[in-house]
Parts: C-alpha cells; structure tokens; sequence
C-alpha cells in the first residue's frame, strides 16, 4: 500500500534538512502513520491520489510532530545531561500517533459518525401490520375508530 504523503512533503515542513539515518526514520514514520490514518478512518482509498486532502495533512502533521521529538522528550538539559520522558502521551510517547481531534477527523472522512442511532426492534416471526396515523386497532379485528377529532387537528 502506498502512503498518503511523500518524503519529500515531510521534508518541506521541516525545519532542518534531514540526513541519511533521519531519512529512513521519516519514510518509516510516513508508512505508519498512513497504516494509522487507514485504520481510523476505517478505510482505504486506492489509489492514494483520491483520498481526501485532509488525509494527507493530517499523516504530514503526525509525522512532523513525531520527527520534531522521536524520543517523547518533554525535558532535556546540556549540562549534566539530563534527559526526561513524559507519561502524558501515554504509550504513544516516541511514536507516530494522531490526537484523539485527529482521529475523530479520520473517522468522520471515512465515514464513521460518532453519535446515537435507532434501530427497529421486532419480535421474531412477528407480522407487521400498518399503522394509520391516529386510528386505534381492534382487537376482533373490526374497523379501525380514530383517537382524535376527525375534523380538526389529530391532537
């Protein structure tokens, strides 16, 4: 499968030039951040040139964040050489990860949408009968009488 976005993109949103080793991390990054944009949207868009734009600014955007700081740095210091390491981001510190803002993004392109729906229940082997608007069923089965006064508003 190919990724959303190209190394030499990343390459433009970044603010240094990238050597041979920072290369091969980036086309890695880009790889799985396009695997995590396929699985959040929870489809794929073959060929790649039809995904939405959005798409591929958002695996841009995660790939950049992820090579700013491969390491999840959140404190570094050049005189004792301190180094620190955050647990905010969770297990996703140090790797290409999407915002929870990201993903719901990716699955609305995909075409997931988050929220309530309603489904018709009924019972198994049930029979269906149609319902008119404002008339009472009879048990015996009779004519159907109206609930409402027939010359006015139903209710």
């Amino acid at each position: 499968m190919a990724d959303f976005a190209t190394l030499t993109e990343l390459k433009a949103r970044l603010d240094w030039t990238l050597d041979a080793d920072e290369e091969r991390i980036a086309t890695a990054a880009l790889e799985d951040a396009s695997d995590l944009a396929r699985m959040y949207a929870g489809r794929d868009w073959e060929p790649v040139t039809i995904a939405p734009r959005m798409v591929r600014t958002l695996v841009l955007k995660a790939c950049k964040r992820y090579m700013n700081n491969p390491s999840g740095y959140t404190q570094s210091r050049a005189g004792d050489e301190t180094l620190g390491w955050s647990d905010d981001q969770g297990e996703n510190a140090g790797t290409v990860y999407f915002t929870r803002d990201e993903q719901t993004m990716l699955a609305e392109i995909g075409g997931r949408k988050r929220g309530l729906i309603s489904a018709e229940v009924s019972a198994w082997n049930s029979v269906r009968r149609p319902v008119h608007a404002g008339l009472v069923p009879v048990e015996d089965g009779g004519k159907q009488f109206p609930l409402f006064r027939p010359d006015g508003e139903p209710w």
